[in-house]
């Protein structure tokens, strides 16, 4: 397992749950429940990783492995449940804040997919849940591509017996991770004489880093408090807002910008909302979002996380929602200049040669101090990733709507996740339960955002 695959293990405490998630609108009837469990058995084989489950190195010496789990169980993972109908759009929310509120077992594979029956409109839910260890969101949204069908009229194909591969036992585990640690030296090292040999390179990647940790380091300053950060408990409230790439590109072509500044000023105007409702005086103020970058390219489809961050400042102090739109655009380009996300990249390459047994403490210590000590350096969290844009079907129906979950942790008390399928955009909103009683304010300001965007009339000049 990679450094930052382990660090997502690490900081899972009970009450920070680091699972992504996601939960799909099918058109109705559902298919039968034992139809849809020989739907999942049949793509098992294009990902592994769903039969395979965490193995830690004794003390803690050696960083977590995959290995097959021998007492692998589908129908442990695929489960069937179902909303007294007909089920409302609140009713299927609360259930998957319930969801989401639980962690996954580590002693089996970490996934769930939940059928949810009873959907008002004759329609079923599809919820998918995934220990962010596994998967970053990019490889999220490729596995749900993977499980579902491209096609109406795929039929699953049977598959062979599986074989679990013999699990390590100890003592292997503790002698591959003393192989590790005794190669470490030697790979750095290896990399330190190949950098040598471009002398060039070497000075703009470090010019590059030196000015990226100095942004990130601004950034982290203390911001001014707010409500949306503190202390957070193990229940999770959320909702979603919506809206489509069609109108996102309409408000792109008459006022600027990328589609993800268009989003970002709509998630802005949420949260000024959201502000404004709690009577907090956002005169100048700016909410502090990280914001994770992928790295993966686009023909990379392996499962381990790829992705650096850079902390963007969402302006709620401005008013008009064009000058918000502009202050975002500007932000945005001069984030891509500063290599925010090199120095973040490169803070990850650091735990390449971290002991893992100070990796996993000092991530834990860190973990319980933010329990117990505010921070003000991060608000939220606000993820974009870009789904499949066909139409995807399980059993022959078709997936109509796809929302995401992301989690929250520590002194972020609420995170935006942005999902695209099939020309539409979805905004998952997650919120702590205690705290955030109010996210729904924060999901309807999204969608407000959007409307007054493509509302402005720009005269002609």
């Amino acid at each position: 397992m990679s450094p930052l695959d382990a660090m997502f293990l690490h900081v899972e405490d009970g009450v920070s749950h680091m699972h992504i998630a996601s939960c799909a609108i099918m058109e109705g009837p559902p298919p039968a429940y034992d139809d849809f469990v020989e739907l999942v058995s049949s793509k098992l084989p294009q990902i592994p990783r769903y039969r395979q489950r965490v193995r830690f190195v004794p003390g803690g010496l050696g960083r977590p492995v995959w290995a097959d789990d021998p007492h692998f169980r589908l129908d442990y993972h695929v489960r069937h449940t179902a909303l007294p109908p007909p089920g409302s759009a609140d009713d299927l929310r609360n259930l998957m804040g319930r969801l989401m509120s639980q962690e996954l077992d580590r002693n089996r594979p970490l996934w769930e997919t939940w059928l949810v029956e009873g959907l008002e409109e004759d329609t079923w839910a599809l919820v998918s849940k995934v220990h962010h260890c596994m998967v970053d969101g990019i490889s999220g949204t490729d596995l749900m591509a993977v499980v579902l069908d491209t096609e109406p009229d795929a039929e699953a194909v049977p598959i062979a017996e599986w074989t679990p591969q013999p699990e390590p036992t100890d003592g292997e585990l503790l002698t591959q991770s003393l192989v590790d640690t005794v190669s470490t030296p030697a790979e750095l090292a290896r990399w330190m004489r190949a950098m040598g040999r471009h002398p060039r390179r070497l000075a703009v990647e470090a010019g590059e880093l030196l000015a990226g940790a100095r942004s990130l380091g601004d950034r982290l300053q203390p911001n001014v408090e707010l409500s949306i950060e503190g202390s957070i408990g193990p229940h999770r409230r959320w909702v979603w807002a919506r809206t489509t790439l069609d109108e996102i590109k309409q408000v792109r072509s008459v006022l600027g910008g990328t589609v993800n500044d268009v989003v970002l000023t709509a998630i802005t105007r949420g949260f000024r909302d959201l502000l404004l409702g709690r009577d907090e005086d956002l005169d100048g103020v700016v909410v502090r979002s990280l914001v994770p970058v992928s790295l993966r390219s686009r023909d990379d489809h392996s499962l381990n996380n790829q992705v650096s961050a850079m902390i963007a400042e969402l302006p709620v102090g401005i008013e008009d929602p064009v000058a918000r739109l502009n202050s975002i655009r500007e932000q945005m380009q001069d984030l891509k200049e500063s290599h925010q996300a090199v120095a973040g990249t490169a803070l990850n390459g650091l735990a390449d040669f971290a002991p893992p047994v100070l990796l996993g403490l000092g991530l834990r210590t860190a973990t319980a101090v933010l329990r117990r000590a505010p921070q003000r350096s991060v608000n939220t969290v606000t993820t974009n990733v870009p789904g499949p844009q066909q139409p995807l079907y399980a059993c022959g129906r078709e997936m109509l709507e796809y929302y995401p979950f992301v989690p929250v942790s520590h002194g972020v008390r609420t995170g935006v996740a942005i999902l695209s399928y099939n020309r539409k955009v979805s905004f998952g909103v997650t919120g702590d339960w205690d705290s955030m009683p109010d996210i729904e304010v924060l999901a309807e300001g999204i969608e407000a955002g959007m409307a007054e965007l493509l509302a402005v009339d720009v005269a002609p000049s």
